[in-house]
């Protein structure tokens, strides 16, 4: 009995210990998990957040949700090239000698591309099931180049040039295409104001995420953005195949002509050699005109203030921080003209982008004859601010006035021109002398002329009012 007893006894002190073993390793992998969900809630969180706002409004079903992710990582994979590039190309080097060699490449780069660019629209307009791969090539174009960089950013081979140029090239060209698909993923009663204002921002956003992880990365060395670029660009090719298949349907298009001339005026005429060709109307040719003189200007402060900053910083900063200054400027005032157009949808379009024209010429103006620090970096907010909404207006009058058989193929087409507004206005930054007040004058001009060709037809069309057709909000 004693020995039964001492058996059951043993048994049950053992059993307890062991029922006490189990229950503090299920304790302990229970707390493993709990710390596991906590560590993972951020980022799942954050990536349901994301997908929650990016679907939202029927954005999800139609397909645009996808687009603006698609931006997001567009903008992420940009920012993180020109943290890598920016000491590298601009403060590596003599200004002089970096100047030249970018205006070299900048001709040899873009020349090819101003060039073939009145034949990109036409191209799309033909092959438009090629959509899709026309994104995932730019992204995986500025992978591979982004790879290429980061070599040459140790070794500061005579590669880097063209290799930074071409990845500008790439990401107009992703610009043009965007354009295009966004009218083929618009939600029921979506305005493409709307949905492109969505998208900026979508890009606007992920640049701003995307800069400081970059700057980290920088401090480990000038690869480590590169190799980042290298990933996002890598996952935007795949992310490119993800958008629905009717981005590369051509059903229900035709094909835009972008004249406004009274032969032209009323839709296809015998007269015109393809009857499936459209007017896009006068509205849309003039508010064209106006966005190319912002695009323009664009480029152009890009390409001469970079190096008019380094050689003569703003007051008491030094150039990379004056470049910084400059650049979060621009990026703020794009940002809240994005957010304004939104608010704004399509109200007044010609009337916005007369008065915003003419901000932006005041502004220009105002910097050229009180050139200084304060004033070059409101010049960058208050263009940034007035490129964002005439552009969103553009569109207001695109799917005001164009017939919706042709839209995406005016969309394709007034980017390009766009485009090569900008390439333009590089060009004219690179050729002028490192003189703040000559500099600015001429951006003036630019802006001048864009506006007095432009104010009067805009003004015309806006007392006249386009084409009665249904809003959509």
């Amino acid at each position: 009995m004693a020995a039964a007893r001492s058996s059951h006894g043993s048994t049950g002190i053992g059993g307890a210990k062991g029922s006490s073993r189990g229950g503090g390793s299920a304790r302990v992998s229970g707390s493993v998990r709990a710390v596991g969900r906590a560590l993972h809630f951020p980022v799942t969180g954050t990536a349901r957040g994301i997908r929650k706002a990016t679907h939202a409004h029927g954005a999800g079903e139609s397909g645009l949700g996808k687009l603006i992710e698609l931006h997001a990582v567009n903008g992420a994979g940009d920012v993180m090239i020109t943290i890598a590039l920016a000491s590298t190309v601009f403060f590596s080097v003599p200004t002089d000698e970096a100047r030249g060699r970018v205006a070299l490449y900048l001709a040899i780069t873009m020349a090819p591309f101003t060039l073939l660019a009145p034949v990109i629209g036409p191209l799309l307009d033909r092959l438009p099931h090629g959509r899709r791969a026309a994104m995932a090539g730019a992204m995986l174009a500025r992978a591979l180049l982004a790879l290429l960089l980061s070599g040459a950013v140790v070794t500061g081979g005579i590669e880097l040039y063209p290799a930074a140029l071409g990845v500008l090239v790439a990401s107009k060209a992703y610009g043009v295409v965007r354009s295009a698909v966004v009218p083929r993923l618009l939600p029921p009663r979506f305005s493409l104001v709307k949905a492109n204002s969505r998208v900026t921002l979508g890009g606007l956003l992920a640049t701003g995420v995307a800069a400081p992880i970059g700057a980290g990365l920088q401090a480990l060395g000038a690869r480590w953005p590169l190799y980042g670029a290298f990933v996002i660009f890598v996952a935007g090719m795949f992310l490119s195949f993800s958008l629905p298949s009717k981005v590369d349907s051509a059903k229900g298009e035709d094909k835009a002509l972008l004249a406004a001339d009274e032969e032209h005026l009323h839709g296809p005429h015998l007269k015109v050699p393809r009857p499936g060709l459209r007017t896009v109307g006068t509205a849309v040719t003039h508010a064209l005109a106006a966005n190319a003189a912002l695009r323009c200007l664009s480029g152009f402060l890009i390409f001469f203030l970079a190096f008019l900053l380094r050689e003569h910083p703003l007051t008491g900063e030094s150039a990379a921080v004056s470049l910084g200054i400059v650049g979060v400027s621009a990026g703020a005032g794009n940002a809240l003209g994005t957010a304004v157009g939104a608010w704004l949808k399509s109200r007044a379009p010609e009337i916005i982008i007369v008065t915003v024209v003419a901000f932006v010429l005041g502004a220009a103006i105002t910097a050229a004859v009180f050139f200084g620090a304060v004033l070059v970096a409101c010049l960058a907010a208050v263009a940034g601010f007035a490129q964002a909404l005439a552009k969103l207006s553009l569109d207001a009058l695109i799917q005001r006035d164009v017939p919706e058989l042709v839209r995406t193929s005016a969309f394709a087409r007034s980017e390009t021109l766009l485009q090569v507004a900008w390439v333009i206005g590089g060009g004219i930054g690179m050729a002028l002398p490192l003189n703040g007040t000559l500099g600015l004058s001429v951006a003036a001009a630019i802006v001048a002329t864009g506006w007095l060709t432009t104010v009067r037809g805009l003004l015309g069309t806006a007392r006249r009012g386009g084409p009665a057709r249904e809003r959509v909000t």
